[in-house]
């Protein structure tokens, strides 16, 4: 889970989280894991970089964009000023934290067990895919950039073609894509009109 480290767009590990999990609500995790059987299937495994989000973390995205940009982690957002990524990138609600979204790539099953990313990469995020073992997007996880936009215009067809299937993947088993976000995925089955606060913390040890 991308926030429970510094290697995110704010630079440091977000509030709330404590632990790199990902908590769903029920429902929403067996459709996930669904798609996952699926995507097996297909050779490929998800890599998931964000489910539920604590409110207290949604505030600290707003508190973050809101204050003076200092330049450390503007290859998040190379080609927009940070003013300009509330309410389309970075927005006071979040499905997040009603335990119904997920932001998600693919990846080639053979490097599943990949599961982070070398911190400290500070190249324009509009410049090229994930990286570590996903499959290239055109963009990496939460650039904040219109090549985000899922059907961008500006990306090959090989990166089209990537995020069609992801997006195929998900779609079938009840997820919607937010246009904005190639990796952002809803499950409205789930409901959502309830947020939560409660922090992601470690799991117990059995």
């Amino acid at each position: 889970m991308r926030y429970a480290g510094a290697d995110n767009f704010t630079g440091k590990p977000v509030p709330g989280y404590d632990a790199p999990e990902c908590i769903l609500k029920r429902s929403a995790a067996e459709a996930l894991k669904r798609a996952q059987e699926k995507a097996q299937k297909a050779g490929y495994s998800l890599k998931v970089f964000d489910c539920y989000r604590p409110a207290r973390a949604v505030r600290a995205f707003v508190a973050w964009a809101a204050a003076p940009d200092d330049g450390r982690t503007k290859h998040y957002y190379p080609h927009l000023k940070k003013s300009q990524l509330i309410p389309n990138y970075i927005a006071p609600r979040s499905q997040h934290s009603a335990g119904i979204a997920v932001d998600l790539t693919l990846a080639p099953a053979s490097s599943a067990q990949i599961t982070q990313e070398a911190a400290g990469q500070e190249k324009d995020c509009a410049e090229g895919g994930e990286g570590a073992g996903g499959l290239d997007m055109g963009t990496a996880f939460d650039c904040f950039d219109p090549k985000a936009n899922t059907a961008s215009p500006l990306i090959t067809p090989g990166e089209r073609k990537n995020r069609e299937t992801l997006r195929k993947l998900l779609e079938a088993e009840g997820f919607k894509n937010y246009a904005a976000e190639w990796w952002h995925f809803s499950y409205p089955a789930s409901g959502g009109k309830q947020v939560y606060g409660f922090p992601i913390e470690p799991r117990p040890e059995r």
